[in-house]
């Protein structure tokens, strides 16, 4: 016995005679609000059992509202549950305040009749308790409900807001629009990665509000651009739109990124390489991470994966790597990512002792799903915007990832492109 088992007894013999409760509404109720109850699904199995040996629908308050099945035929309408089973998740049901338990001197559940049929005294389980808490339960169901449908529309919210910002980062990147846009995706993989696989509502809603200012900051970055581009065009007229409506993109779980601490390249979480982006990277964002491929190229300019893929087949003799190794990491990572991991090397060659031992590593990983591009190319641009400083002696953060049209690009080619704008 204890205090909540009495109040819960005070709360039965308060009820009024008049009231009324449909047993399965309040079982319904129950259900929804089982986790805020205590209630357990074997307990609520349990419980389902008991309201269907009361005959009556309906639950009235000056009624005798007391079952006594034998165990044996609880067990047997709870799915056959074990009897250690049943008397651990019957009182739960009784610790939760759903059902009192009448007991008999000798502990046994029975009904003594008197000469004319009706029952005199029952023994066994009072489920008034749901006629005198079916109000609070409904309320509680509500409540349940009420919590479902905000933290639905919190994670829609969410989706929305990083569908829209991969899309309008992409759409910078393609049409080259002045702005650090390596950092502003590290700024977005920095509030996603606070974003755990399940989330309360409350971290979901702090993170949308992170990211809406973000969403906002692309979004005019954009279309200040478009209308420098086009100052006599309006939306009517405009033949092109800033958010790119391709539905090959990913949308809601492809940024699911973790936390990720990386050195050389390296992954050192396998679970967390599991939820990267399946995406391809932009080749801009790959880039900008390593510049040191377009000293191979003539010209020095790469403006598609096929000059890409070709600078990484000059890089690839230069590290010393073998063709069977550059052949297996082919195979393993496909070539466009393959590339990537070479020219990431190539970038780092100073820093790696034996570049062919290092991507027979990298290609094991491969196939082993412990290794993916993302936190490769993440952690150059890292170091790179850590190390540099824009002019007057502000940190990169500081510019807040969009600069003014004399503002600074991360890289040397969007620099030169920057001084031929003019200044708003």
């Amino acid at each position: 016995m204890t205090l909540g088992q009495i109040s819960s007894q005070m709360a039965a013999k308060a009820v009024k005679p008049d009231a009324v409760a449909h047993k399965w509404q309040v079982f319904q109720d129950i259900r929804e609000a089982r986790e805020l109850l205590g209630a357990t699904d074997r307990s609520l199995a349990i419980l389902n059992a008991l309201l269907t040996f009361h005959p009556e629908t309906a639950l009235t308050g000056d009624a005798e509202l007391i079952v006594w099945p034998s165990n044996e035929q609880l067990a047997a309408r709870a799915n056959g549950m074990p009897a250690t089973t049943l008397r651990r998740h019957i009182a739960v049901l009784v610790e939760c305040g759903l059902v009192i338990r009448r007991d008999s001197p000798n502990g046994k559940r029975f009904a003594r009749k008197g000469r004319g049929g009706e029952i005199e005294q029952a023994y066994g389980f009072d489920l008034s308790p749901l006629v005198a808490r079916a109000q609070e339960l409904h309320d509680l169901a509500e409540a349940v409900h009420a919590e479902r449908k905000a933290f639905r529309v919190a994670k829609e919210r969410l989706t929305l807001l990083r569908r829209d910002i991969v899309k309008l980062i992409d759409a910078g990147i393609e049409e080259r629009v002045p702005g650090n846009w390596g950092k502003v995706l590290l700024d977005y993989q920095a509030i996603i990665t606070r974003l755990p696989r399940s989330a309360p509502r409350q971290l979901v809603e702090t993170i949308s509000a992170e990211l809406a200012p973000l969403y906002a900051e692309i979004r005019d970055a954009l279309e200040t651009f478009t209308k420098t581009q086009n100052p006599d065009a309006n939306e009517s007229h405009s033949g092109r739109h800033i958010q790119n409506s391709n539905t090959d993109l990913h949308t809601e779980s492809e940024y699911g990124l973790r936390k990720i601490k990386e050195a050389g390249g390296s992954v050192a979480n396998a679970a967390t390489v599991q939820s990267l982006p399946k995406r391809e990277l932009p080749l801009g964002i790959v880039l900008d991470a390593c510049p040191g491929v377009l000293e191979l190229m003539q010209g020095g300019e790469i403006r598609h994966w096929r000059d890409f893929l070709a600078a990484a087949e000059l890089a690839r003799p230069m590290l010393g790597i073998s063709p069977s190794a550059w052949r297996e990491a082919q195979e393993a990572l496909g070539e466009q990512h393959a590339a990537i991991t070479l020219a990431a090397i190539y970038q780092r060659a100073d820093q790696i002792g034996s570049p062919g031992g290092y991507l027979r590593s990298l290609t094991d990983r491969a196939k082993d799903g412990k290794f993916s591009t993302w936190p490769m190319i993440m952690a150059l641009l890292r170091a790179k915007l850590d190390a540099q400083k824009v002019p007057g002696g502000l940190d990169p953060a500081q510019s807040g990832g969009f600069p003014a049209a004399t503002g600074l690009r991360a890289s040397d080619a969007l620099l030169k492109s920057l001084s031929k704008v003019k200044p708003r």
